[in-house]
């Protein structure tokens, strides 16, 4: 699929995509093709793309607080005692329970089964 066809389909400046395709193509999820039909293709199967990867790449950390990120820990500024903190306690236990639920889903999950997910990565505008 084309990264024009992206950018319109998901209303997403082709700028910032250019940036977030890289990254998935890093990765090693997609591969993008050269030429005048080029663009971009799935080469893995959509139920071994974990949905939290893809929202790491999209997003960054998806911690709500920097003193829960697993991957980009960082104390917070105003913090005296972490093992104290009652805001830090409370957005921990809803966070591992959401960080449970995007740990478990796939690209496949999100499109309903793995064909699905494989149709709307390679519709034409318009479609899907």
């Amino acid at each position: 699929m084309r990264i024009e066809d992206i950018a319109q389909r998901s209303e997403t400046p082709k700028r910032f995509l250019e940036h977030i395709l890289l990254e998935i193509r890093n990765a090693g999820y997609i591969a993008s093709i050269r030429g005048r039909n080029g663009g971009y293709v799935l080469i893995k199967e959509p139920s071994s793309i974990p949905l939290s990867e893809l929202l790491r790449m999209i997003d960054g950390p998806i911690a709500p607080l920097p003193c829960l990120s697993r991957r980009a820990y960082q104390r917070c500024e105003d913090c005296t005692d972490e093992t104290a903190c009652r805001i830090r306690k409370l957005f921990a236990e809803v966070f591992w329970s959401y960080l449970l639920l995007i740990e478990s889903l796939t690209l496949a999950d999100l499109a309903g089964s793995p064909a699905a997910a494989e149709q709307i990565l390679t519709a034409p505008t318009g479609v899907a």
